[in-house]
């Protein structure tokens, strides 16, 4: 699927968080959403980024923010994630990735010299409108969050 770009319509979406309540885009009209995508919970780079986003959660809500997690992982996995790492945003289940796919966060990538196919750490955020604002592919996950930031105008 193809990248998205900014003023483009953020493709609908319904799935399920980490206890089994269903969150849609629509549930957000009206307000900012970062929404990242990432590979896997529990795995280290995941965790990094996952956490960035929970401890600068309060910062961004009071930008006007709300933050998402997406991944592939089953909603029981997630659970745990957010229990262990004490996550205070929705993580939602897209197990066969077609919201991933719908926002270009899923396809051919480059690991460790190989191309192959996998989640692409993406992050789009999409304003009150239901229109992507910022669209960010390929991000490292280390010191995302504070380049989201800058980009937003929130440094």
């Amino acid at each position: 699927m193809p990248r998205l770009e900014t003023g483009q319509t953020a493709p609908a979406f319904t799935l399920s968080d980490h206890t089994g309540r269903s969150v849609s885009l629509g549930d957000f009209t009206g307000r900012n959403l970062i929404i990242f995508f990432y590979p896997a919970a529990m795995t280290p780079g995941c965790t990094k980024e996952a956490c960035d986003f929970r401890d600068s959660l309060i910062r961004l809500q009071q930008a006007g923010y709300e933050v998402v997690g997406i991944s592939p992982d089953k909603p029981e996995k997630l659970a745990k994630f957010v229990q262990k790492e004490s996550l205070t945003y929705p993580l939602l289940s897209d197990t066969d990735r077609a919201v991933m796919d719908s926002y270009g966060a899923y396809g051919e990538k480059t690991l460790y010299g190989k191309k192959v196919i996998g989640v692409i750490r993406s992050t789009i955020v999409v304003g009150p409108d239901g229109t992507v604002a910022l669209p960010k592919y390929n991000v490292k996950a280390t010191g995302h969050v504070a380049s989201l930031s800058k980009a937003l105008g929130l440094d």
